[in-house]
């Protein structure tokens, strides 16, 4: 560690050739996976083959002192060098993590992202690091991305930011958010191959044993949504249940996680949503795997298994009660088709919206289901069809819209 930061504190004179140079300041409970996908897909970019000299790209770990930072998993990390002239660095990329362990943000971590910003240093938010960047105020009526998991907290504390949490990662200007886990090495190809060329991204992710990065605006692996009632014990078992879609829990296992008896949790459920927890669960489900059908050439069968049903018999009948045609007519019908299928549910369910919808900002005339987020082509220098889907909008769909069951 102690020659890699020699290099990467060793100038231009040493690496002429350098193009790329990233600060990393890494929050307390950061995400590893986050943190080791950019660095180490830079750390393939800046040389040839696995060699990992930072010839055409450098790296710094910086924190407001050298004492060592932990990761959410426990391992620890040393900062290489304090907080000073972040203009040395094209990127500044600040990793989050875990948000139950406390939000407070050191002062001089917030002071040096205002700092960078002033200076036009291009600032990163990865996983929960985008909470630091709209703590210190950088966002303020800008779109950003937040991964579907966390997006309720964030909306419940930024109101003056624009979250979306149904693509990867967004550029708004010097300032870049990503959804974090895996969503990071997407976001380490678009800037190696920004700087360095497509060749070098490509050469990074083939050492890395992947084929290709995904595209900024393509949909996170599962469509995000959003509790917006005010009831705490409902929320977390909303939550739990959206957690587990795969394999549904049962309701007296959700209200022993929220501390309830099951006739309670039931009881408060129904009074807050206007829905049983079975009913709550069917429909998210059922929507899930609309949206596999429309993102993925899963088979129906596979499809059905993860979106926790039983077999695809079972599958197909709640699909058929819901949108009036079987799974493989929907998938044949394609994306007009499919907004037909969603305007028949939203058209049966009119007139059972419950009594907590209203406060959220949404008429019943203008009430839609969630605008299902499809894969995405490419963005940047080839200017291609950004989106393609069921209803495909730019700004995204939690930005001003909520399925009618949360």
């Amino acid at each position: 560690m102690a020659d890699a930061k020699v290099k990467a504190g060793s100038g231009s004179a040493r690496f002429p050739c350098r193009k790329l140079s990233v600060g990393f300041v890494l929050l307390p409970n950061f995400t590893l996976i986050a943190f080791s996908s950019i660095i180490d897909l830079l750390r393939l970019a800046a040389d040839e083959g696995d060699r990992s000299r930072p010839e055409r790209c450098s790296w710094s770990i910086l924190a407001p002192d050298l004492q060592p930072i932990s990761a959410s998993c426990g391992l620890l990390v040393a900062p290489w060098e304090t907080f000073e002239r972040p203009e040395r660095f094209d990127y500044i990329v600040v990793v989050g993590g875990l948000l139950d362990r406390g939000r407070s943000y050191h002062p001089e971590t917030l002071q040096f992202l205002r700092q960078a910003a002033a200076r036009g240093v291009t600032i990163a938010g990865v996983c929960t690091g985008t909470f630091a960047m709209a703590e210190a105020q950088l966002l303020q009526g800008r779109k950003c991305c937040v991964s579907w998991y966390h997006f309720p907290d964030f909306i419940e504390l930024y109101s003056d930011v624009a979250p979306v949490a149904d693509q990867l990662f967004i550029a708004d200007g010097k300032f870049i958010t990503c959804a974090g886990g895996l969503a990071a090495l997407d976001l380490a190809a678009w800037m190696v191959e920004r700087h360095l060329g497509p060749g070098r991204a490509q050469k990074s992710l083939h050492i890395m044993v992947t084929d290709k990065a995904r595209f900024a605006a393509d949909a996170q692996p599962q469509p995000p949504s959003i509790a917006t009632v005010g009831e705490t014990r409902v929320r977390r078992a909303m939550l739990l249940i959206e957690q587990h879609l795969s394999t549904p829990p049962k309701a007296h296992e959700i209200a022993r996680k929220v501390g309830l008896s099951k006739r309670q949790l039931e009881r408060v459920f129904r009074n807050t949503t206007g829905k049983s927890i079975q009913e709550f669960s069917r429909d998210l489900r059922i929507f899930y795997g609309l949206w596999l059908i429309a993102n993925s050439e899963k088979s129906i069968t596979s499809v059905a298994a993860e979106s926790g049903f039983s077999d695809s018999s079972h599958f197909n009948r709640i699909f058929r009660d819901a949108f009036g045609c079987s799974p493989s007519t929907a998938r044949r019908g394609g994306v007009a088709f499919m907004n037909v299928l969603i305007q028949g549910w939203e058209e049966k369910q009119a007139g059972c919206l419950p009594a907590w919808f209203g406060p959220i900002g949404l008429s019943a005339p203008n009430w839609r289901i969630a605008r299902i987020p499809l894969i995405t082509s490419s963005e940047g220098s080839q200017d291609r069809e950004m989106t393609r889907g069921i209803d495909a909008d730019p700004t995204g769909f939690l930005q001003c819209e909520r399925r009618p069951y949360f």
